[in-house]
């Protein structure tokens, strides 16, 4: 009966995030914030940049990629509220996949979400903290770097374990078919 009820709040929790303008997930147009909220079932609000600190002592965070974990973009000049992504695949230690909105332009606008982007780790001592991404309207991964803090995983820190359910990704987090060839291409 416990599973049953996690499995339950878990539910819940991802219909009640995921962005009224969309039908599906991939149909989403608007901030990457609520996206990854509805993608990945962490449960962070505000900015994308305070999703780091925010999740301490709620969640467990890290410097290693996994799927479903939310990627957190520092606040920079090219990213003035930061930027949060979903880990849709695992390529390589330094290349992953990511699923999110807001990134690249698509018919002119942004806001769209993209499914399976690769990102790659560039930082000297490849702990992610440093990374490249894929733009779709440019066909390249862009030649900006990007600081970031971590990842923050599903799955609560061990205090706050019994407030929090366990955040579930959502189904269409990834394709049937990535390009792993591609992302390493890009990467590479």
């Amino acid at each position: 009966m416990r599973i049953f009820g996690s499995v339950i709040i878990a539910l819940v929790s991802f219909v009640t995030t995921v962005p009224a303008t969309a039908s599906s997930l991939l149909d989403y147009v608007g901030e990457c914030v609520p996206f990854a909220r509805a993608a990945s079932g962490i449960q962070i609000y505000g900015n994308a940049w305070t999703w780091w600190a925010q999740a301490g002592g709620r969640y467990k965070r890290g410097a290693a990629p996994r799927v479903g974990a939310v990627i957190v973009f520092e606040k920079s000049s090219k990213l003035r509220l930061g930027h949060v992504a979903v880990v849709s695949r695992v390529v390589t230690q330094r290349v992953v996949m990511v699923t999110h909105a807001n990134w690249s332009r698509q018919n002119g606008e942004r806001g769209h979400a993209e499914q399976d982007v690769t990102l790659t780790d560039v930082s000297a001592r490849n702990d992610w903290t440093s990374v490249k991404v894929w733009y779709r309207d440019r066909d390249g991964l862009g030649g900006s770097i990007y600081p970031v803090y971590g990842f923050i995983y599903g799955s609560p820190d061990a205090e706050a374990a019994r407030s929090i359910a366990k955040a579930t990704p959502a189904p269409e987090l990834t394709g049937r078919n990535p390009d792993y060839v591609g992302a390493l291409i890009d990467a590479y």
